[in-house]
């Protein structure tokens, strides 16, 4: 079935009559298409419904065209040029992407430090906080141990109590993506851009540059990066942030915090629409379920070796739990792959 792009009269108004109209791919909270404006390509994009279990369209409308207007900053994404509230409908610039390359790392760490460094306090009230994790993710995540017979260290509740207060976001001002995964990173002639922005909130960045490590907890092509290849992306992110607000990264934060808090996030086992229904934790000893081409059980060894790894000492009773969980899983199921690399970027 077709859909006709959405442009009312006042659109038309504004911008002309669309042309060359083609439907692209999109997930199910949005219809998004490719048309001309006056010879000039431009992407029309409508929120819906579908496929969301916590916000309506017109909320998820206004945090898009918020995230967006802020991207505009940078540029890091997309100029928004015309919107239309009531239909949930907006007008983006179009970006040509030049496609893949294999060295996109760099790039694309570079461009996640020049988005977050964009707001700031006077920011605050621009966009929702990022959703940290809660204790009862923090439960359930011992639960998982207990389930699988794995003992638990006598200091891991309090490790756990402690990693929610640090990653609590309150007085953190980083503008996030929310989904700042490989396919939403545009190579372009002017750099690499950012689009759908329909999670995008303030928050620590550190929690989406903890993506290279963890294995893109928000995205369906979880992948791998070796240690050494990640602390140089992260290098690259470091200097960035720095040349860019004149400052350090928070001391009082770590990638290994924020991996730690991807790993007890049963949510960050699957797609969006699945969300906020049951906990996914709770069925990965009676269930391995797939998200693209990876499975949950795949995905929660990748990240129990690199909180493993990762764990410093406020976390080190947590990183030895992750490695004797790690160990039973892959005890229990041996045929368990490993995340690709990222040389296998497969779009």
């Amino acid at each position: 079935m077709r859909f006709r792009v959405p442009i009312g009269d006042e659109l038309r108004t504004s911008l002309g009559a669309p042309k060359r109209v083609k439907l692209l791919d999109s997930s199910p909270r949005s219809r998004v298409w490719r048309v001309e404006f006056g010879g000039e390509r431009a992407i029309v994009k409508r929120i819906t419904d579908g496929g969301d279990n916590r916000d309506g369209a017109s909320a998820r409308f206004a945090r898009e065209v918020a995230g967006l207007r802020l991207a505009a900053r940078g540029p890091v994404g997309p100029r928004v040029l015309a919107t239309d509230p009531d239909a949930c409908v907006m007008v983006l610039e179009y970006l040509d992407d030049l496609g893949r390359t294999d060295d996109w790392l760099p790039g694309y760490a570079e461009a996640l430090a020049r988005l977050h460094a964009l707001t700031g306090p006077a920011d605050a009230d621009a966009l929702p906080a990022w959703r940290a994790p809660t204790a009862a993710d923090a439960e359930s995540f011992l639960r998982l141990a207990a389930t699988l017979e794995v003992p638990i260290p006598a200091g891991v509740a309090a490790e756990l109590a402690a990693l929610l207060t640090r990653l609590d976001p309150t007085g953190r001002y980083a503008l996030l993506h929310g989904d700042p995964c490989p396919g939403n990173d545009l190579r372009t002639v002017d750099g690499v851009r950012f689009v759908d922005f329909e999670q995008a909130a303030l928050g620590d960045g550190l929690v989406e540059l903890a993506y290279l490590r963890i294995g893109f907890p928000t995205c369906w092509c979880a992948m791998s990066l070796p240690g050494p290849q990640a602390a140089e992306v992260e290098a690259v992110y470091a200097a960035t942030w720095r040349a860019h607000t004149g400052r350090d990264l928070d001391p009082e934060a770590s990638v290994a915090d924020a991996c730690a808090g991807w790993l007890i996030r049963g949510d960050a086992l699957v797609e969006r629409a699945h969300r906020d229904s049951v906990d996914h934790l709770d069925r990965v000893p009676v269930q391995d379920f797939e998200w693209g081409y990876i499975s949950a059980r795949e995905r929660l060894v990748h990240r129990l070796g690199v909180v493993a790894d990762t764990a410093t000492e406020p976390l080190h009773e947590l990183g030895l739990l992750a490695r004797e969980l790690r160990g039973r899983l892959l005890a229990s199921w041996p045929g368990l792959r490993p995340l690709p690399g990222p040389d296998s970027r497969p779009w």
